[in-house]
């Protein structure tokens, strides 16, 4: 099979050529992530606290896939930046095959504990059921997505962002028409209600697999096999496995992080917590754009690191955040200005919208800071620095996040927006603090490609 050309991915690649389709992919993918709670909120009340309790735990199932996809990002940016295109067909193999395997493992595991996850959980009896077939049904499928998460990879490192949009808008249509079959149309004699919804969610997942699957040999990227992995390339593995766990444990500590913040709004009262909820859902709408500017600027800095060009690596960084940081704030500030008015799709409790008001204010200065974390982060990541992110994750997180927020929160009694005003001293010290490691360019020398020998392990340290 003869390998078509890549998309060229440089220094001069127009940041919203790859964050565009990015942007529309992830709020897709929010839709998609609501999407069975809306339409079960209408079927069952009970199933919409089940389903999310499932989620809950499916969403630690992801994170746990991401260590060989967010690995695979990196590794594949790198080596098609050094233009050792022979190697690829083997990285691609390697990483696909792992994470399948990962994944049977992991959703068999998931299946087996379910009982215990209940347990663990506490969830009411009238919810049990409901979560249960949820976690059998999606859990135990989860081997689909750990696939889709590695070919999303691949298809972004080599400038098809593009696809992961159309592919998210499929997903949702197909879950959209799955979910009212069962629930609402011809299929509801069967009253299978969340089962039915877990169901057309696995098949729109799997036929998402399917479509890149299929994309990628169509644009003859690459190929899979498994001669590609004998002899097996242990060090190659090793070394994603070194990238992709900083990274899920950074994740992981985050929402840690953040679960222990919920515990202190717990205590603050119903109208507290229905105010940070309603706020992370406008403010997800509103972080997006963050979130592709720095994922399309980890596959650009991933490229221009593998090709040895450190220095337009590190101007283009600063160039991106001079981008994303202005939108950032324009879109934060809109939203704590129409709050008072977006708010109320959700709720007429004045006492909610007020508290809800004060969140979004502060979460200016929260995106501020997440902009630039994200951009930075995501950028060593590429550049082979993956161990000092989660190393400020973790005093930042927990050593200002959590104080600042007990303190502002609890102690001097400013409630919720309190709590955020924590979030944002983490985020924006932890900000400063990445991108001062950038600027003295500590990165340099870190990148895992070798393009004397493969896989390139050898050159520089992981910190």
């Amino acid at each position: 099979m003869s390998r078509k050309k890549n998309i060229v991915i440089d220094e001069k690649t127009p940041l919203l050529v790859l964050a565009g389709p990015m942007f529309l992919e992830l709020f897709l993918n929010i839709m998609l992530n609501n999407v069975d709670t809306v339409m079960l909120s209408h079927y069952d009340e009970y199933a919409v606290g089940a389903v999310g309790n499932a989620n809950t735990i499916l969403f630690m199932m992801n994170i746990l896939f991401n260590v060989i996809a967010t690995a695979t990002s990196v590794v594949v940016a790198q080596y098609l930046g050094a233009k050792q295109n022979d190697k690829m067909n083997m990285i691609y193999t390697l990483a696909i095959a792992v994470n399948l395997v990962v994944g049977l493992v992991l959703s068999g595991v998931f299946c087996a504990a379910n009982p215990l996850i209940m347990n663990f959980l506490q969830v009411s009896p009238e919810m049990r059921p409901y979560s249960m077939i949820y976690i059998y049904i999606v859990g135990g499928g989860g081997f689909v997505s750990a696939v889709f998460m590695v070919m999303l990879q691949i298809l972004r490192c080599n400038g098809y962002t593009k696809v992961g949009m159309w592919v998210s808008f499929a997903i949702n249509i197909v879950n959209i028409g799955g979910n009212w079959l069962f629930l609402y149309g011809p299929l509801t004699f069967l009253n299978m209600g969340v089962a039915g919804v877990a169901i057309s969610t696995i098949v729109a997942r799997a036929l998402a697999v399917v479509a890149t699957i299929a994309f990628f040999y169509i644009k003859k990227i690459g190929r899979f096999s498994l001669r590609y992995l004998n002899p097996f390339p242990a060090k190659l593995l090793g070394q994603m496995v070194k990238i992709g766990l900083p990274t899920a444990g950074e994740n992981l500590t985050y929402n840690l992080y953040q679960t222990t913040l919920l515990s202190f709004v717990n205590g603050m009262g119903n109208d507290s917590v229905n105010a940070r909820s309603y706020c992370l859902m406008l403010i997800s709408f509103a972080m997006i754009f963050s979130n592709a500017s720095a994922m399309s600027t980890q596959i650009i800095t991933g490229h221009l690191v593998g090709a040895g060009k450190s220095e337009e690596a590190y101007k283009r960084v600063f160039k991106t955040l001079r981008t994303s940081m202005p939108i950032t704030i324009a879109l934060a500030s809109i939203n704590a200005i129409v709050c008072r008015y977006t708010l109320q799709i959700f709720t007429h409790n004045q006492n909610i919208i007020a508290l809800g008001q004060m969140i979004m204010i502060v979460d200016i200065f929260v995106e501020m800071g997440r902009c630039l974390n994200m951009t930075f982060v995501c950028s060593l990541k590429a550049a082979g620095a993956y161990i000092f992110p989660l190393i400020m994750g973790l005093v930042c997180n927990w050593g200002l996040g959590l104080t600042t927020g007990y303190i502002a929160g609890v102690v001097m009694g400013f409630g919720v927006a309190g709590i955020f005003a924590g979030t944002a001293t983490d985020e924006c010290i932890r900000g400063l603090i990445v991108m001062y490691y950038w600027y003295k360019k500590k990165w340099v020398g870190k990148a895992i490609v070798n393009n004397k020998e493969i896989p390139g392990l050898e050159q520089g340290d992981p910190g």
